[in-house]
């Protein structure tokens, strides 16, 4: 992914208003982020347990999506697959992220979720360059290129269902 700036992460949302997006808390380490690693930049608000932001490149643009998620996991032991990457994590590792549509859809309400790492490192757990909390990834018949394409995929088909 490219390296982006504040100004590109916050002319990015599509399921937010601008208002909304213009005070949104954007990681101040943009300068020092892995871009060459990244197949998205995802990020939690430190102030607001419940959120978090995903912006990716798609079709020569940038897609920002603003998140939901559940901020208590009362007793979870079980482990979770990530649904974009297929890391398996124990315990609150994986969340069932919700995002409004995009549009018409999202003001009326209309919303998609999908199962994401919790903390949006889906790219870093690919390369290796980050160990899930259950200790190490399935090991896969696909190359490391292979499974950034499937989770690319992936990510573009939750977008699409956003109308993004």
């Amino acid at each position: 992914m490219r390296p982006l700036t504040e100004q590109d992460v916050r002319a990015s949302f599509v399921n937010c208003s601008k208002g909304e997006a213009k005070r949104l808390a954007v990681p101040r380490d943009l300068g020092e982020r892995p871009w060459d690693d990244l197949d998205f930049l995802g990020w939690r608000d430190p102030g607001a347990p419940d959120r978090s932001y995903l912006v990716a490149e798609r079709a020569g643009r940038l897609v920002g999506v603003a998140l939901r998620f559940p901020s208590s996991r009362r007793g979870l032991q079980h482990r979770s697959m990530c649904s974009l990457c297929l890391t398996v994590h124990r315990g609150g590792g994986v969340s069932l992220m919700t995002a409004r549509k995009a549009g018409a859809a999202g003001r009326e309400g209309n919303s998609v979720g999908v199962y994401m790492c919790t903390d949006l490192a889906c790219s870093l757990y690919l390369r290796g360059r980050k160990v899930p909390d259950s200790g190490s990834r399935m090991e896969e018949s696909l190359s490391v290129e292979e499974q950034i394409v499937r989770a690319t995929g992936n990510l573009a088909s939750f977008l699409d269902a956003l109308g993004a």
